[in-house]
């Protein structure tokens, strides 16, 4: 029968809200990754195209039931393998509203407002020039997409051309700077926006992840030098104060991937490393990461705004135009979820204090998991200096052994990389509501399957002890 919502809307949502808050309570105690046996049932969804229609309830019994045992507690205070925060319970609650609301971006008074007063906060919190233009997109992919296409407009129209009219054939050439650790979602924009993934020019970095501004190439006014607030391995920061010098010095435009380093600029402990940012042209940030708000919500941040709304403006007779600031036309996506309500939400409930609190708390939490590993004689592989750890155990066999053994162990989830000929395990503290004793729970499993998989002694004998 079809859905009626007079008769079961208000009892469907207050389902949902049943089942929604006790995954949230089971996910701060549940395994970390799901069974192999929940896995395999999510194939009992695999049916054929219903032909009837079916009651919501049972819709909903269904994803539940079957859905939720099969989840990663990304969510979780024991889930270190991405820089992913949980969902901080405001930030939940406004995005449930949110898709209530169903509004379009596009045009809703409340939506705009949102949008004018978070990004406010934001750069408030970042130290970037009130004159900004901002927009929400989906993640820092889509942000350093919009930032680098801001940049891309800029540097051409100067030289005489338009390239939103007239495309890249033909156009002058772009010259783009990146350092030997730049992460993958920043070539992808490259590639995405016509600059080539190859084409850049990459400088070499220290042993932790900084670019060394001095091996800086010949810059010019039609280059776009690309740094990092915060590497996703070690934590790391370009020293973005000199590499910001020295670009403008020559004309050239400045965009900084800060996933989630540049809320390092929240916690007065941790500001210093974000010296200089505020000389960029461009910055690109997640919430989903360090604001501890639901999937996906990125911004993109412009020192100029003019460069952004030419990059991605759109027209057509039936939208809307006002004196409103109309924010598709800073995003790539005329449709978009109201991303803002949940930003807004996190930033309102935590407050200056309770979102430094929150920054901070995870750096010690982080030096907290380096001490334990390097107490147990554990190589940590980087300068704690943020929220991340790199550990080696050893070999590459030795050391993704164990990680695969404590994701089937579940007590925590923890993730591999590779870090300058190293392979490593990676910990990212984001979580909002992650404990020391988390860190504890977590380092005991570290330490005991680290023990078990420890590589066995070869007797001169050719026998094993």
């Amino acid at each position: 029968m079809p859905f009626d919502p007079r008769n079961s809307l208000t009892q469907l949502l207050n389902d949902v809200a049943s089942r929604a808050a006790r995954y949230a309570a089971e996910a701060q105690q549940r395994h970390t990754a799901p069974l192999h046996e929940d896995v395999a049932r999510l194939e009992t969804l695999a049916t054929a195209f219903p032909r009837n229609s079916s009651d919501p309830a049972e819709v909903l019994a269904t994803l539940d039931e079957i859905g939720s045992p099969a989840t990663l507690a990304s969510t979780g205070r024991r889930y270190f393998g991405y820089v992913t925060g949980g969902v901080l319970p405001a930030a939940l609650a406004a995005n449930w509203m949110a898709g209530a609301w169903d509004q379009n971006a596009y045009h809703s008074a409340l939506v705009e407002k949102l949008e004018e007063i978070t990004f406010g906060w934001m750069k408030q919190i970042f130290g970037l020039p009130e004159s900004c233009g901002a927009g929400f997109v989906t993640g820092t992919t889509m942000a350093s997409f919009a930032g680098l296409a801001a940049a891309r407009h800029a540097l051409l129209e100067r030289a005489g051309w338009n390239v939103e009219e007239d495309g890249l054939f033909g156009a002058p050439p772009i010259s783009v700077v990146v350092g030997a650790e730049v992460h993958a979602s920043l070539l992808k924009a490259l590639s995405m926006l016509g600059l080539g993934r190859k084409r850049v020019k990459i400088v070499p970095t220290d042993n932790q992840g900084r670019m060394r501004p001095e091996t800086l190439p010949a810059l010019d006014d039609r280059t776009v030098v690309c740094i990092q607030s915060g590497n996703v391995n070690t934590g790391s920061f370009d020293p973005a104060a000199e590499i910001c010098a020295r670009a403008h010095e020559s004309g050239a435009w400045v965009h900084v991937d800060g996933a989630f380093g540049l809320w390092a600029a929240a916690a007065p402990q941790r500001r210093h490393l974000v010296a200089g940012i505020e000389a960029a042209d461009s910055w690109a940030t997640d919430c989903h990461k360090w604001l501890n708000v639901p999937y996906d919500s990125g911004v993109i941040f412009i020192r100029e705004p003019q460069h952004l709304h030419n990059a991605m403006t759109v027209g057509a007779p039936y939208l809307k135009t006002n004196d409103g600031r109309m924010p598709p036309v800073f995003t790539p996506e005329n449709s978009r979820r109201a991303r803002a309500i949940d930003a807004w939400a996190a930033l309102r409930s935590l407050g200056q204090i309770g979102l430094a609190e929150m920054i901070e708390g995870n750096c010690r939490l982080a030096a907290r998991f380096a001490e334990g590993l390097r107490r147990a004689g554990y190589t940590v592989l980087n300068d704690v200096v943020l929220n991340q750890v790199l550990v080696s155990f050893g070999d590459e066999e030795t050391t993704r052994r164990i990680i695969d053994a404590l994701q089937e162990d579940r007590t925590a989830w923890f993730g591999g990389t590779q870090w300058q000929g190293h392979t490593a395990m990676r910990i990212s503290v984001s979580n909002w509501s992650t404990t020391e004793e988390d860190v504890d729970k977590s380092l005991e499993a570290i330490l005991r399957i680290a023990k078990s998989n420890a590589p066995v002694e070869i007797a001169g004998d050719g026998k094993r002890d």
